[in-house]
């Protein structure tokens, strides 16, 4: 199991981008205490989402926002509510919190 970073790495509506060991770049951002682990690409250009490191979120940090064409993203579900990818989802990818307070990916 890989250890990704440790909760306090990703505040309250922010978002962290992290390497894992195949490669892929993902990011981590948390909501009311939960966290939600997404691939970095948009489903409609295959472009990473973020323009500037590890900014995901929209400027009101309501929903994860793709830089390239502004399409919006729900936090929890990674459905895109707009935008010219509508009715897609960004990649959930699997994590585990645990009680020493790491983010791991989960083994599938």
């Amino acid at each position: 199991m890989f250890k990704i970073c440790m909760t306090d790495d990703i505040p309250e509506r922010e978002a962290r981008s992290f390497e894992t060991p195949e490669g892929d770049v993902i990011f981590i951002t948390q909501r009311d205490g939960s966290f939600y682990a997404y691939q970095n690409v948009c489903p409609h250009l295959q472009v990473e989402l973020e323009f500037l490191e590890n900014q995901f979120l929209d400027r009101d940090k309501e929903y994860i926002e793709c830089s390239t064409h502004g399409a919006l993203f729900m936090v929890e579900s990674g459905e895109c509510i707009m935008g010219p990818c509508q009715g897609q989802s960004l990649e959930k990818v699997a994590i585990q919190v645990h009680s020493d307070g790491g983010i791991y990916l989960a083994d599938e």
